[in-house]
C-alpha cells in the first residue's frame, strides 16, 4: 500500500509553493497566491492523465486514498482526483452538512482566514491534505452565481480547482435544476463561470455531456470555456442516456471537439472506462489530455494500476492459467478496511494473517489458522451518543455498503451468506464489516482451491493479459476457459446491439474484481427491463410502417416475395431473378445521422 500517513513537508500544488506557518501569520501576505488558468494550471498539477470523477457519496476521502494506493508512490500525482458532488447552498448555510462531507481540519472549516490556517500543517486532516489527496478538485451543483462562488471560497484553501457540475441527468437534478438541466440556460451558466473565474482564488472547471449534435455541443463547449473555465470534462453521453438507457459513450463527438477547439483547451474525456486497457483506446481515439472513470473504478478501484509483472503477483494480485487476471477482492477489501480504521475511525488497522495462496505449506496454514483463532479483542466501548454521532458525520462510514457492494458484486451473487451479512450492516458498524471481510476471505479461499483443484494438470500460458481486449477466451464463473471458437461471434457483435462481446472481454472469476458490463438499450428492452415512453413508441412504430412500405423487414433486409431488381444490360448480367435477397444499409439504433 502507499503511503498511510501524509508527513508535513509542504509541496508544490497549483503553481505555488507551499507556504508554512510563518507566511500564515503574516495575514494577508500569506494569503497571495497566483493564479492560473487553463494549460498553464493543468500543467502546474502535473498534467495527470487519469481523473477519478466525482460520484454523489461515491469519491469520498477514503475511497480516493484505496483507489490512489494501487500507484506506485512516485506516480500518485499522475491522479487527480475529484469529491464527491456538493450542493452549494447547503455547503455554504449548513454547517452539519458541509462538516459532514468535507474535513480538511482537524476542527471545522472557519468561515474567515481559512487559508492562512490551511497553511499550518498541525491542522491539516483528510481532504485535500497536501501529502495524500492532491491534486484534487471539489465539485459543486448550484444554480446561482453567489452560492456556488460562497461556497467555492469554502473550500479554495484546501483543493486545487472547483469544478460545476453540468452532466448529473438524475431526476433530483430536474427538480433541483441544476446538473445536466442547467443545458437550457446557458447564459446563467456562463455566468456562474464567469463570476468564479474573476473571484476565486483558485481555477474553476465544468463536467458536462454531449447535446443533440455535435455542432451544438460545440457551441456548449466554448460557451464554458469562454467564460473562464480552465478544463472541460466532456462525458459522451446525451442527457437522457442513463439506468438502462446509458448505451455507448460516443467518443467521435469528443475527437471532434477536439479537432474544433484551440490546442490549448484542455480536455478530459468520461464514458466507456471497463478496464485499464480502455484508458489508452479512450485517449487515442478521443486526442483528450486526460480520460476520467465513474462506474468503472466503483467496481474495481485498480482500475487505474497497471498489473505486477508475472511472476511478482504477490497476495493481493490473482493471474489465471490463461493469463488473464486481477486484484482479488479480498485483497481490496482489506486494504479498504485498514484505511477506514486509519483515517475513518482514526486507529490503527488490527493485525492480520497473511492473505491465502493455493502453494502455502500447511504448517503454514494451520499456523495462521491459529492465530485468526486466538482471543477475541478487547472491545473498545462505545456511547450511544457517540455511534450516532459518527453514523452522522462521517463520509468515509455512510458510504462503505454501497462501495462494497459494488465491489463484491461478482462475489455475492455466488455466496448469499456474504450478500445477507453485508447487508445487515449499518453505518459505523466496523465488526459487521470485519466479519464480512473474514467470510469474503474464506469464500476466496474456496473458490482459488477449488480453481488450482480443476486445472491442476493444465499448463501456464506464462503471458500477461490482464483486462486484453486481444483475448477471445470467455472466464465463467467458476474460473473455467470457453474455446476462443465458442466466442468468435461474440467478439464480431455490433456494441450497439450486444454487450455480449464486453462480457467476454471483461469476464474475470468471481474473486477477481471486474467491471460491470450494462446491457445495452437494446438488450434492455428486449428483457422487459427498460420500456419505452409512448412518445418513442410511436416513433418507433411510424418507423416499421415506412420499413415495411417499401419492403424493407427486421435486420434491414428486402422481402423475397416483393423484391424484383432491373438493372441496364441483358441477359444474366443485366438482371437480378425475383427472389433475390440484397443487403440495405439503415442506420443502427441509437446512432444520430446527418
Amino acid at each position: 500500500m502507499a503511503s498511510e500517513t501524509c508527513s508535513e513537508e509542504p509541496r508544490k500544488m497549483n503553481g505555488v509553493e507551499g507556504e508554512g506557518g510563518a507566511n500564515a501569520a503574516n495575514g494577508e501576505a500569506g494569503r497571495k497566491r497566483r493564479k492560473l488558468h487553463g494549460r498553464a494550471f493543468y500543467e502546474s498539477i502535473g498534467s495527470p492523465r487519469l481523473v477519478l470523477a466525482p460520484m454523489v457519496e461515491q469519491s469520498e476521502f477514503a475511497w480516493r486514498m484505496l483507489t490512489r494506493s494501487f500507484l506506485p508512490p512516485t506516480s500518485q500525482t499522475n491522479l487527480l482526483a475529484y469529491t464527491p458532488m456538493f450542493h452549494s447552498k447547503m455547503f455554504f448555510e449548513k454547517p452539519k452538512y458541509r462538516d459532514s462531507h468535507f474535513q480538511p481540519l482537524k476542527s471545522a472549516i472557519p468561515s474567515t482566514d481559512a487559508y492562512n490556517i490551511s497553511q499550518l500543517p498541525s491542522e491539516r486532516h483528510l481532504d485535500g491534505n497536501p501529502e495524500c489527496d492532491r491534486p484534487l478538485t471539489v465539485q459543486f451543483c448550484s444554480n446561482d452565481p453567489d452560492d456556488l462562488l460562497n461556497a467555492a471560497k469554502l473550500v479554495a484553501p484546501f483543493c486545487d480547482a472547483v469544478d460545476l457540475n453540468l452532466g448529473c441527468p438524475q431526476g433530483i437534478a430536474r427538480r433541483g435544476n441544476y446538473g445536466a438541466f442547467l443545458q437550457e440556460d446557458w447564459g446563467l451558466i456562463a455566468r456562474m463561470i464567469a463570476k468564479l473565474h474573476k473571484e476565486l482564488d483558485v481555477p474553476i472547471t465544468a463536467k458536462m455531456r454531449i447535446l443533440e449534435t455535435r455542432e451544438k455541443t460545440l457551441e456548449y463547449a466554448k460557451t464554458i470555456l469562454d467564460a473562464g473555465a480552465s478544463i472541460i470534462t466532456v462525458h459522451g453521453r446525451r442527457r437522457e442516456q442513463k439506468g438502462h438507457n446509458t448505451g455507448l459513450a460516443d467518443w467521435s463527438v469528443l475527437r471532434y471537439l477536439r479537432e474544433q477547439l484551440p490546442k490549448e483547451t484542455v480536455i478530459f474525456a468520461n464514458g466507456n472506462i471497463l478496464q485499464r486497457e480502455d484508458i489508452t483506446k479512450c485517449l487515442e481515439e478521443t486526442g483528450a489530455d486526460a480520460v476520467m472513470s465513474a462506474e468503472g473504478n466503483l467496481y474495481d478501484p485498480t482500475i487505474f494500476a497497471d498489473p505486477p509483472p508475472v511472476g511478482q503477483e504477490g497476495r493481493d494480485y490473482w493471474r489465471g492459467r490463461d493469463g488473464k487476471g486481477g486484484y482479488r477482492v479480498d485483497a481490496v477489501m482489506r486494504r479498504y478496511m485498514d484505511i477506514i480504521h486509519k483515517y475513518g475511525l482514526g486507529v490503527e488497522p488490527p493485525i492480520r494473517a497473511r492473505l491465502f495462496l493455493p502453494s502455502d505449506p500447511e504448517v503454514i496454514e494451520k499456523a495462521e489458522s491459529e492465530e485468526s483463532d486466538g482471543p477475541p479483542r478487547k472491545k473498545q466501548k462505545q456511547s450511544k451518543a457517540d455511534r450516532k454521532q459518527q453514523r452522522t458525520t462521517n463520509a468515509n462510514l455512510t458510504a462503505m455498503q454501497a462501495h462494497l457492494f459494488h465491489l463484491l458484486r461478482p462475489l455475492v451473487a455466488q455466496h448469499h451468506n456474504v450478500r445477507d451479512a453485508l447487508a445487515k450492516c449499518r453505518v459505523g458498524d466496523i465488526e459487521g464489516f470485519e466479519n464480512v471481510l473474514a467470510l469474503v476471505e474464506t469464500a476466496v479461499k474456496e473458490g482459488l482451491v477449488e480453481y488450482e483443484r480443476e486445472h491442476a494438470d493444465e499448463p501456464s500460458t506464462n503471458t500477461d493479459t490482464h483486462a486484453s481486449g486481444a483475448e477471445t477466451t470467455q472466464t465463467t464463473e467458476n474460473g473455467e476457459q470457453a474455446p476462443k471458437e465458442d466466442t468468435k461471434d461474440i467478439v464480431e457483435d455490433d456494441p450497439h446491439l450486444s454487450s455480449l462481446a464486453t462480457v467476454a472481454r471483461c469476464k474475470r472469476p468471481w474473486w477477481v474484481c471486474q467491471a460491470y458490463v450494462r446491457p445495452v438499450p437494446k438488450e434492455a428492452l428486449e428483457k422487459g427491463s427498460m420500456q419505452l415512453s409512448k412518445k418513442e413508441k410511436k416513433k418507433l412504430e411510424k418507423g416499421e410502417e415506412d420499413a415495411k412500405a417499401v419492403g424493407l423487414v427486421p435486420g434491414g433486409r428486402i422481402e423475397k416475395e416483393t423484391l424484383e431488381v432491373k438493372q441496364k444490360g441483358d441477359g444474366a448480367e443485366g438482371e437480378k431473378k425475383e427472389g433475390s435477397v440484397v443487403e440495405v444499409e439503415i442506420p443502427k439504433d441509437g446512432v444520430v445521422c446527418g
